[in-house]
């Protein structure tokens, strides 16, 4: 019950990576969950759900910083906490 009321609100777009804007910590010490075109998806690393995309990683390729490379996808986006 303190969880669900700790929890604040899911922002329109969010990023896992922490040198990102998009950035929110406290988002994340809660589990969430990215339905993507109505399928849940594992892989997602950004998110924004006004424009309707997500950045997921293009297999296991990298690029020269060593990241890995991404993939905009299209769709309807759902965020919630699980």
């Amino acid at each position: 019950m303190d969880e669900a009321k700790a929890a604040p609100p899911l922002p329109d777009r969010l990023s896992v990576d922490p040198g990102s804007p998009h950035h929110v910590a406290a988002v994340f010490e809660h589990e969430i969950g990215i339905r993507f075109n109505d399928k849940e998806r594992f892989d997602v690393e950004e998110y924004c759900i006004s424009e309707g995309w997500v950045k997921v990683p293009a297999s296991r390729t990298v690029g020269r910083k060593g990241k890995p490379v991404m993939i905009k996808l299209k769709g309807k986006v759902e965020a919630f906490y699980r």
